[in-house]
């Protein structure tokens, strides 16, 4: 079954050029301010958009993405109101994918049936989640996959050859590499760890491959796409969204479109940077 991540990924590939792939919370710091950076996201460049589901226990994340959280939940979030924002962006855009990625305790707690069909009928192109191993794929993996919906799963520099066969079994869409080891936005993801984990990658899959975790900056989002598929940014925009908030919460006038001028710069990074043939 064909989807808007699939033919996002062929676009980029016919066209020679990497993609951007961006992160959000959703309903950080606000709905209505989450909305304006979620749909500028596509304007500004973003090839694909990931939408963080607020929970209150993100394990895998780092200070910023856990502060987002926080914010998002103080703010209102739920996990209804998250699937209410993609469907007010459906409204607007048909073919940027959307992935929501979270934990699936706010899922489990929705009713994954539910969950999927709603999901679905707003528009969601893929889910990653972060907590639910191979091992647990009849809990959320199977049902999406039989629904339409991708599962993209995350590989790491420790998941070895004897692991990755079963990580990519039930994975389409693309593979997230994570390229650094511990949690988000605490170092910078280093060249030779891209360019050797991307090579490994490619010998066991044909899916695209996209790279966050320590990307932070345009020239490390350029860097990335000479390798792989895509480059992922979160936390550094996380950080922008949090400068723009002041000590009581207020969101400053120009946060919106700081952000999205930041995006913008890694945009044109990316997409001016020559791909090595894959």
């Amino acid at each position: 079954m064909d989807s808007r991540i699939d033919r996002r990924f062929e676009s980029l590939r016919a066209s020679r050029r990497g993609g951007l792939v961006t992160f959000i919370t959703a309903c950080d710091p606000n709905i209505e301010t989450s909305f304006k950076l979620l749909s500028g996201m596509a304007q500004a460049g973003a090839d694909l958009i990931e939408l963080g589901m607020p929970f209150s226990d993100p394990m895998a994340d780092g200070p910023s993405i856990q502060a987002a959280n926080l914010r998002a939940l103080a703010a209102g979030a739920t996990l209804s109101k998250t699937l209410d924002l993609v469907r007010r962006f459906r409204e607007g855009d048909n073919e940027t994918p959307i992935v929501l990625m979270g934990y699936f305790n706010p899922i489990y707690t929705y009713g994954v049936d539910r969950f999927l069909r709603d999901a679905k009928g707003v528009g969601v192109d893929g889910l990653i989640i972060v907590d639910l191993p191979p091992e647990e794929d009849r809990e959320l993996c199977l049902p999406a996959l039989a629904s339409g919906m991708r599962f993209i799963r995350l590989a790491t520099p420790t998941t070895d050859d004897a692991r990755l066969p079963t990580v990519l079994a039930n994975t389409n869409g693309f593979l997230y590499f994570v390229a650094i080891t511990g949690i988000t936005g605490t170092r910078s993801a280093s060249e030779e760890v891209v360019a050797a984990a991307v090579t490994r990658l490619r010998r066991h899959t044909a899916l695209p491959i996209a790279v966050g975790f320590g990307v932070k900056t345009p020239e490390n989002a350029s860097m990335v796409v000479r390798f792989a598929d895509a480059a992922v940014v979160g936390s550094a925009i996380v950080d922008r969204i949090a400068a723009g908030i002041d000590g009581e919460g207020q969101v400053a006038p120009t946060m919106v479109d700081d952000v999205l001028g930041f995006v913008r710069q890694l945009a044109d990074a990316v997409h001016a940077t020559p791909r090595q043939a894959a």
